[in-house]
């Protein structure tokens, strides 16, 4: 195949770039919006116009050059991949330098394939990076050293049980549910053998690293700009993991045996 820069790009091959290229936007945590835009750009810079439409597993888009009338459209399914900022911005920075006459097509192309295969970052940096986390928001909900102590370490060992399982291609409800549950037996441990003076926030923070945060932010995003379906459909995602980390939890403060004081006797002990 030619790919020197002179060669005029085929509404076919415009067509199939631009839809994988949404494809992969979207399954990396891209909001519809972005990827609207993105995708817009660089049709511009084409010569092209662009009809694209997003529903919740597919990306359908029509191109239509602007000299000749000629059409091509293609249908691209969106894989579910790890949430990436990293590979969210290289692919966002592509869409520039298209849009800017600094890489021809054949060139932008190349290099989608590279950030595609861009590799995750390291499994055990990120590990201890979301124990951290985990932990601090456990003393802004007020809890004491101990409790920070519980929380790191039903957050690691929660986490790393994530990484597994996701390794194994287990089903992420499974995983949302099984990591909850063995956080909360460990963060219980506080309850069962009275660690520190605030076992309950180590018990309520030791799951928030399970939180699908990113999903729902991309619904109420989706939904301003009027994509009501993929907003309904990522909601749907994040309160249904929602609901699977919960049960793990309940699952887990039952198997413990623990019996929690309503909020109001806690409230009036630390008063």
């Amino acid at each position: 195949m030619d790919n020197s820069p002179s060669r005029k790009v085929t509404e076919r091959e415009a067509c199939v770039f631009l839809s994988t290229y949404a494809a992969w936007l979207l399954g990396c945590g891209a909001t519809c919006i972005r990827t609207e835009k993105n995708v817009r750009r660089m049709a511009k810079a084409l010569g092209l116009d662009v009809d694209i439409s997003i529903i919740t597993s597919h990306v359908h888009l029509c191109v239509i050059d602007r000299d000749n009338g000629k059409t091509h459209d293609h249908m691209e399914r969106i894989r579910k991949h790890a949430i990436s900022f990293d590979i969210n911005t290289q692919l966002s920075r592509l869409s520039w330098e298209l849009a800017d006459g600094k890489i021809s097509f054949h060139e932008a192309r190349e290099l989608f394939e590279r950030i595609i295969q861009t590799p995750p970052a390291n499994r055990w940096l990120v590990l201890l990076l979301v124990s951290v986390a985990n932990m601090s928001f456990c003393r802004l909900f007020g809890g004491d050293t101990i409790a920070m102590g519980i929380v790191f370490a039903a957050t690691m060992a929660g986490y790393l049980l994530k990484q597994i399982m996701l390794d194994d291609k287990r089903d992420v409800r499974l995983v949302f549910f099984t990591c909850a549950f063995f956080s909360s037996v460990i963060a219980a441990c506080g309850h069962l053998f009275h660690w520190g003076d605030t076992p309950e926030v180590a018990l309520g923070t030791s799951v928030l690293y399970l939180i699908p945060g990113i999903p729902y932010i991309n619904s109420v995003s989706d939904m301003l700009d009027g994509h009501y379906l993929c907003s309904i459909s990522r909601l749907a995602d994040a309160l249904v993991l929602t609901a699977c980390l919960s049960t793990g939890m309940c699952g887990g403060i039952l198997l413990m045996g623990l019996k929690l004081a309503p909020t109001h006797e806690y409230l009036g002990k630390s008063s």
